[in-house]
């Protein structure tokens, strides 16, 4: 390789210098720096229109160019982008050129090899793989090596006589006297060569009476592993490999078994060939052959990722009718790909749901929840009952713990009527929604912000199940009013179900309230709730309302708040000095003194009130004569 480098840099410094005047020569700004430095001898195509003398060969300069851009681990479309930009194709002679450059740089080989393999695999023949092959194995890529040999035997090409010498002198100076002795035996078996000739002789012919007298003469002496590896290695030659097929038998060379049906059916199982492929699996089952499961998985897989959704179902309709029936997770997989279609199918996932259940499967929580969120993938939750529906009419009944899955999920985004229309079906199948069920949708309507939903939904509850087990729904609806700055309304609501149904809520639920409630300029409300805490047996929850009025209060609202804390006319007389004290230690002094003559008698003249007021003023007046001196 730097070899070439001081080759290309010696032509270019003992070549004549040509003076352009007004003609400005463009180059690619993704063309190495080595390149571009000399005006000389710009990379552009255009080159050759100044120069009738070239010095270097075109291609030469574009496979050089070409091993560079390779020689930088960059993505495939960096890859085709800097091509398309130094106008440079990629033709089997430019696959050979670049590789032999690649000798010693296993990396960048692999990078183009790879590159071509996916992009312009019919540049690929057995010439190039064999370059492949020898800069492999003789930079002692030894497992890579006899991977790719397995891939040159299936697609009918062998080791040349010259990639094996060198090779095998590289395998025998590092000692791998086991790669040596599989190297020397490689094609050494009849039977293997003669497969290799038989691949070539279909590929390369069109079909006649000279293909098969050619293919007669050989005496191959066909079994099912021969005629297996024929098919699989002419794949890119489907039809080709179908009248092979046919050929076989119908000449009394070959009578085919369940393998190569299966491998045939491999080979057709494609879009363009839909027709010939049904004839063939009818054929192999007419023949008493079943499918085999690699091939329904391999033929599945292809019919779905080219959204064949309809020749799909008729596949694993087909599979389950015979002996290797499919897995339940090639149902799954199936009924996914069927729900995330361009449109949902509800016939065609129904039939797959029949023939799994008719079979004596059972549908489980675990197939309805993933095909769930294969319609959630695709931004289609508001079919979600439709599955289900077609589910339950197979005998499916949701878990609880799905049940709730689904509401919530149902509630939250938003699909009020999808919602309604689940918990409706639940009751008229006679299975009673969960209490976790309905606490879940209501928690889904909340988390959307939908709390008039959400309450309907609580009042349902509350009517079919009672007040007694509502208590969790209740404290979830009265977090999400609060955040949403609607505890006043909240408030309402409490009292009005405490009054008409008894309803407890939680003590939780009570300061979670009064806290909210008091942020949100709602204190006579939050008194209210006090009192109902009282009835309810819950101790008062004083330290909110102490902090709320010592910072904003009036002496009326502390008498207040003090009357509704207690069933007795006043609470004791330390609620009265923690009030007093709240008021001074935000220093509102007048406050303090307007709640005092609120207070009743016997507060006002009480030892502890007297000596707290006489210590204030003492502290002012000392304050003052500070100032003063």
């Amino acid at each position: 390789m730097r070899h070439q480098w001081r080759l290309l840099h010696h032509l270019l410094r003992s070549r004549p210098r040509i003076t352009y005047h007004s003609q400005v020569l463009p180059y690619s700004s993704s063309i190495p720096r080595r390149f571009a430095a000399n005006s000389t001898f710009p990379l552009n195509p255009s080159f050759r229109r100044f120069s009738s003398e070239p010095v270097l060969a075109q291609a030469d300069t574009d496979h050089l160019l070409v091993a560079d851009i390779f020689s930088k681990p960059v993505d495939s479309e960096d890859f085709k982008t800097l091509l398309g930009s130094n106008r440079v194709s990629i033709t089997h002679d430019a696959v050979l050129a670049v590789l032999g450059k690649f000798d010693s740089n296993v990396d960048a080989a692999r990078r183009f090899f790879q590159w071509v393999s996916e992009n312009h695999p019919e540049r690929l023949s057995s010439k190039c793989y064999n370059s492949m092959l020898c800069v492999l194995g003789t930079n002692g890529f030894v497992d890579e090596f006899w991977d790719l040999v397995n891939v040159m035997k299936k697609k009918g090409y062998g080791v040349s006589k010259g990639v094996k010498e060198r090779v095998l002198e590289s395998f025998e100076k590092g000692g791998m006297d086991g790669d040596v002795a599989k190297l020397k035996g490689l094609f050494d078996n009849s039977k293997e060569k003669n497969i290799a000739i038989v691949c070539r002789i279909v590929r390369n012919n069109v079909w006649g009476d000279d293909v098969e007298k050619q293919i007669e003469d050989l005496n191959v002496g066909f079994s099912s592993e021969v005629v297996k590896t024929v098919l699989e290695s002419l794949v890119l030659e489907p039809v080709k490999a179908l009248i092979f097929f046919r050929w076989l038998e119908e000449s009394g060379l070959f009578k085919h078994d369940g393998r190569t049906y299966n491998a045939m059916a491999r080979v057709l199982g494609r879009e363009d060939l839909i027709d010939r492929f049904w004839k063939l699996v009818g054929d192999m089952r007419s023949a008493g052959f079943e499918m085999e499961a690699e091939t329904f998985v391999k033929v599945l897989g292809r019919f779905c990722k080219r959204r064949m959704v309809k020749d799909a179902v008729e596949l694993y309709e087909f599979a389950m009718a015979g002996a290797n029936k499919p897995t339940v997770q090639c149902c799954v997989f199936l009924l996914r790909k069927v729900a995330a279609g361009k449109e949902l199918d509800t016939d065609l996932f129904s039939r797959v749901l029949k023939v799994f259940t008719g079979n004596g499967n059972v549908l489980t929580d675990s197939v309805a929840n993933a095909v769930l969120k294969s319609l959630t993938s695709v931004g289609r939750t508001g079919e979600w009952n439709k599955v289900l529906k077609e589910m339950e009419d197979c005998g499916f009944v949701a878990g609880g713990s799905l049940q709730s899955k689904i509401a919530y999920r149902l509630g939250a985004a938003g699909n009020k009527e999808q919602a309604h229309e689940f918990m409706n079906r639940i009751e008229v199948s006679g299975s009673n929604p969960y209490r976790k069920t309905w606490e879940s949708l209501i928690q889904g309507y909340c988390v959307a912000g939908n709390l008039d939903k959400a309450f309907e939904s609580f009042k349902e509850i509350v009517e079919k199940e009672g007040v007694a087990s509502a208590g969790y729904s209740f404290n979830v609806l009265m977090n999400s009013y609060c955040q949403m700055n609607r505890a006043v309304d909240a408030s309402k609501i409490l009292c009005r179900l405490v009054n008409e149904k008894q309803l407890k809520p939680w003590h939780s639920t009570y300061k979670l309230l009064v806290t909210k409630l008091l942020v949100q300029g709602g204190f006579t409300d939050a008194l209210n709730i006090l009192g109902l805490m009282r009835t309810h047996g819950f101790p008062p929850f004083t330290d909110p309302f102490i902090e709320h009025l010592s910072k904003s209060g009036s002496g009326d609202d502390a008498v207040l708040f003090l009357k509704a804390m207690t069933s007795k006319r006043f609470p004791s007389t330390s609620m009265f000095l923690r009030m007093f004290e709240a008021f001074f230690k935000h220093r509102r002094h007048e406050e303090a003194q307007n709640f005092l003559s609120k207070c009743p008698r016997y507060i006002r003249n009480h030892a502890d009130v007297l000596n707290l007021f006489c210590s204030l003023n003492s502290k002012e007046a000392a304050s003052s004569s500070m100032l003063a001196a």
